[in-house]
């Protein structure tokens, strides 16, 4: 009898961050997010030189965690997730560790995207959710054998979760997802009239 086996497994980690660890009240986070959007005067000229819809303090604020609160509390929640998906990852850490090396505010105004990427050299992505409002995108994450398929043909509509191309995810408020790095995903136009507000970083094994 023959027998048909899945191989090399993609991990996707979807939880409330409220599960572990204290949880960092939605509001006070959306507040502070708009608030250093205001005032970071470098990330608002970044993203208008870069062409990037609404705001982002990738390439403008690097201690988020240091210089607010909210963000320290929010930095000691994320350690647990990302120590709870390294476990189901069977990861070998030796003597080193999985540490945040990077922190971020994404603010995506109606029309917005952000096209596909990955997060090279780091180990864990993510994304926690500040705000959603109705009709926000979703994140869409890329079958990382997609380059290889060639000559493949689509999949039918009702193909299972782990046979689909592309899988899209839409989180609520306070979710937190995490990612191996490698694993190419974007998100779409955001069709809400209002902002849609997310915290992502990175972990490099360190």
């Amino acid at each position: 009898m023959s027998t048909i086996q899945s191989l090399f497994v993609t991990r996707l980690y979807r939880a409330a961050l409220s599960d572990l660890g204290k949880a960092v009240d939605p509001s006070e986070l959306e507040a502070s997010c708009l608030s250093i959007a205001d005032d970071d005067e470098a990330g608002q000229n970044w993203c208008e030189e870069n062409g990037y819809p609404g705001y982002t303090s990738y390439a403008s604020l690097t201690d988020l965690g240091w210089r607010f609160p909210i963000f320290k509390d929010l930095v000691k929640v994320l350690d647990k997730h990302v120590a709870e998906f390294a476990k189901d990852l069977q990861f070998d850490l030796g003597d080193k560790k999985l540490t945040l090396d990077s922190l971020w505010i994404n603010i995506l105004p109606e029309g917005g995207i952000h096209t596909s990427h990955i997060h090279p050299h780091s180990v864990i992505s993510g994304t926690t959710y500040v705000a959603m409002p109705e009709g926000a995108s979703a994140i869409k994450f890329e079958d990382p054998r997609s380059a290889m398929m060639m000559a493949s043909p689509m999949r039918i509509k009702e193909a299972r979760d782990e046979m689909k191309q592309f899988i899209y995810v839409a989180p609520n408020v306070g979710d937190v997802l995490l990612w191996e790095s490698w694993l190419r995903h974007e998100v779409p136009m955001n069709m809400a009239e209002e902002e849609r507000i997310s915290v992502s970083f990175n972990y490099g094994w360190e």
